[in-house]
């Protein structure tokens, strides 16, 4: 193509071929431009499965909405320390809050509690 328009500048003396290729090449961009709009993309959008809180489990293992919030920070994977800070009280509370959970939950781990807590569906 190329070859094409070079020598099409051979029957029109008074143009380079460099002025050619040119508009060649802004021709093909505009078209370029063009159809590219004409192409929509689907927009991939993610979507969150609902998940239902059992209060009535919630309230029946006596778990404090405080312990509650604690055990989704958990899931979230903040530390003792992390969690404190956002819910502005010491790391002892929270390891009294999480200590009570332990027991209600009847676990001897974090990770326990988060998967006991989303069987449960105590925690999203």
């Amino acid at each position: 193509m190329l070859f094409q328009l070079t020598n099409a500048s051979l029957f029109i003396p008074s143009i380079s071929a460099d002025f050619v290729i040119g508009i060649a090449a802004i021709v093909l961009l505009a078209l370029g431009i063009y159809l590219g709009k004409g192409i929509k993309k689907e927009k991939i959008v993610e979507v969150k499965p609902i998940s239902i809180i059992d209060e009535k489990r919630i309230l029946s293992l006596g778990i404090s909405p405080r312990e509650l919030e604690v055990l989704q920070l958990i899931s979230e994977g903040l530390s003792n320390q992390e969690i404190a800070e956002r819910l502005f009280v010491s790391e002892s509370t929270i390891k009294t809050h999480i200590s009570n959970l332990f027991v209600k939950l009847d676990v001897k781990r974090r990770t326990q509690a988060v998967i006991r807590g989303k069987e449960w569906r105590i925690i999203p």
